[in-house]
């Protein structure tokens, strides 16, 4: 067992209490008053029950459970500790000094102080942590050996809540924490590190494994993932604390499957929630798009801010009931107003901004499929251009503080009409800021994991279906990060801008979209290529290999935050965006294709060639590009 100053000083305390209950026993057989000959004896023996004593609680591996999770299997370890130091001590009275001068009594009251002495602080100490007794219960008989991978605050609930369980048995735990080597928890014991799976499988039998982890990295993640499935055997997570504490069920209830999102997940964002706190709450919060993947995460996320209003706009009307039922279960305080409506709208965006006057607008509200909008031009630039302009507009027009546009790495270096629509509000939102008191800001980063008609939903259908399961190359890698991080540094991003900021979010290394096929196939407990096939499609119309967060004219800057980046560009004159936005209007409302997709190479050159038609935008009036 490694010593550390907190053993030592547990070692100290049980003597100390050692001495107590011996000063006590004798204090009480003698009706608290006793002469000097009692006395002496007291102090004569007392070095030799110190001794003894202490050596019977080392012997019985007392101090390799924590204060911390003191419990019922840890009082029955004090009871044996205590009954074998009291009976040694006995045998080595006897036989030194055939016991003469100390009373029979003296060890059946000496046991019972003692116990006291030394499981009263310890569940006293568990107490004052968790704010609450919590009943523990002796290891019963169970049918699945498990295996706990973290010994920590979630391993130990968890471990807690198996004890009362007749269907768990919890065998041993795993943690790579050296402090926690040796010790028990609960009563199940610390057997060695994250890299001794296997071994301790093979010798205790192993039947499930559980991953008690909720803040490991994705590569930690990944090691006990791979391990499981050497193994063949099978595993469950325990998601993150604060969803089990708020659910009010118990850890079992919660263990679920791994899901890809725990594999790509990263490290937890640390985020200045005061700051933003201070820039949402009491706000008036308007939320476009607002039933979307990263629209209802927003709402939720703002939700637990307390603001003055939350108001949804959201042109489908199934999204907004979804998102306005769950909000109001989960938040029943929440100031919530539900608009339905589309941003191209003009007339129902001013009366929403007349109506609810925000303080701040978070614009989700965009086309994103690179496919279709390839084949449906007009669409993209009407919703993601035109859109974004009347939102913008009404937003300076009503004097909103803060205007935060959500963009995306396909507006960088755009093959398509989707990242080049996008590319061209990015450029509208950073100059209209130079003529407005709104705050205009542009947060842009990849694609999110689960978000509806990305890959990550298509994957889980076509495992579902028994496969194949399409990938468009084998090349192709794309950037992902998971809803709630987007969202978190959205609000960041949001809170910190000064307005005409172009920020973009670290989002870590891309990932092969082969490498994540092949993950979610063996999450499903198959195999790839063999159970459930791969096919390569090939690269859809406007679709590239890899994806790009910044141009290269582009300068980063740092933001003090690591997983903001500022993007310094250039912007354009204000008269040609102007000129650039009436020819969208027109071609639009003439459905002039030629003219629409002529006049977004001109704001947004690019390698995208989309139809026959195109070909034929030579005459189309065009407005030249300048520079500011």
């Amino acid at each position: 067992m490694r010593f550390s100053y907190h053993r030592i000083a547990i070692i100290t305390h049980d003597l100390f209490m050692v001495s107590v209950a011996w000063f006590l026993a004798f204090l009480s057989r003698y009706n608290f008053s006793f002469a000097e000959a009692e006395w002496n004896i007291l102090i004569a023996t007392l070095p030799v029950v110190l001794v003894v004593q202490g050596i019977a609680l080392w012997w019985t591996r007392l101090y390799r459970g924590l204060w911390r999770f003191a419990s019922i299997p840890d009082l029955w370890n004090i009871m044996r500790a205590v009954i074998v130091g009291v009976t040694a001590v006995g045998l080595v009275l006897f036989f030194f000094i055939r016991l003469e001068g100390i009373p029979r009594s003296i060890f059946a009251l000496y046991p019972i102080y003692l116990v006291l002495l030394l499981g009263g602080p310890r569940l006293a100490y568990r107490i004052s942590k968790d704010y609450g007794v919590v009943a523990g219960a002796a290891v019963r008989p169970a049918r699945q050996r498990m295996l706990l991978l973290g010994a920590g605050r979630a391993g130990e609930m968890l471990a807690r809540d198996m004890t009362r369980d007749r269907q768990y048995f919890p065998v041993a735990f795993l943690d790579d924490n050296p402090q926690l080597l040796g010790a028990k928890v609960h009563g199940v014991p610390v057997l060695g590190k994250m890299d001794q799976i296997s071994a301790i499988v093979d010798r205790l039998e192993i039947e499930v494994v559980i991953i008690a982890m909720p803040s490991a990295a994705s590569v930690q993640m990944r090691n006990v993932v791979e391990e499981c499935e050497k193994l063949a055997i099978p595993f469950r997570i325990l998601p993150k604390l604060n969803d089990v504490v708020s659910g009010g069920a118990s850890t079992l209830s919660a263990l679920r499957e791994v899901a890809i999102e725990d594999l790509l997940g990263r490290e937890p964002v640390s985020l200045d929630w005061q700051g933003i706190k201070r820039g949402l709450a009491s706000k008036v919060v308007m939320i476009t798009g607002g039933g979307g993947s990263i629209g209802s995460e927003l709402c939720r996320q703002i939700a637990k801010l307390q603001p003055q209003s939350l108001v949804l706009f959201e042109r489908s009307e199934f999204n907004l009931y979804r998102i306005e039922l769950e909000l109001q279960a989960e938040f029943p305080l929440l100031n919530l107003h539900c608009c339905l409506g589309d941003v191209c709208d003009s007339v129902v965006v001013e009366n929403v901004m007349d109506r609810h006057h925000p303080d701040i607008v978070f614009h989700a509200a965009a086309y994103k499929h690179v496919p279709m909008l390839e084949e449906n031009i007009r669409a993209a630039i009407q919703n993601n251009i035109l859109g974004s302009q009347t939102v913008a507009l009404a937003a300076d027009k009503h004097n909103c503080s803060t205007f935060v546009m959500i963009s995306t790495d396909k507006a960088v270096n755009p093959t398509n009409v989707m990242g080049a629509s996008k590319r061209a509000a990015e450029i509208f939102c950073q100059s209209l800021n130079n003529r407005s008191r709104t705050k205009f800001i542009t947060v842009r980063f990849g694609n999110v994991l689960g978000s509806a008609g990305s890959v990550v939903p298509l994957f889980r259908q076509q495992i579902k279906n028994g496969g194949p399961v399409t990938v468009t190359h084998p090349e192709i890698t794309r950037y992902f990060m998971i809803i709630p991080e987007a969202c978190q540094l959205i609000m960041q991003a949001g809170v910190m801008g000064q307005g005409g900021e172009i920020f973009v979010l670290d989002m870590g290394s891309p990932v092969p979209v082969k490498y994540l096929a092949e993950q979610m196939i063996r999450l499903s407990g198959k195999v790839p290529d063999e159970e459930i096939k791969i096919v390569f499609t090939g690269l859809r119309p406007g679709e590239k290999l890899y994806e790009e967060l910044f141009y290269k004219h582009e300068v980063l800057s740092d933001t003090g935050h690591s997983k903001i980046m500022l993007a310094n560009s250039n912007e354009l004159d204000w008269d040609v965006i102007k000129s650039a936005i009436s020819i969208f209007t027109l071609a639009c409302s003439d459905n002039n294709v030629e003219r629409m997709i002529a006049q977004l190479k001109t704001l947004v050159p690019g390698e995208y060639c989309i139809t026959e038609s195109d070909k034929r935008a030579n005459d189309s009036k065009v407005v030249e590009l300048k520079r500011a």
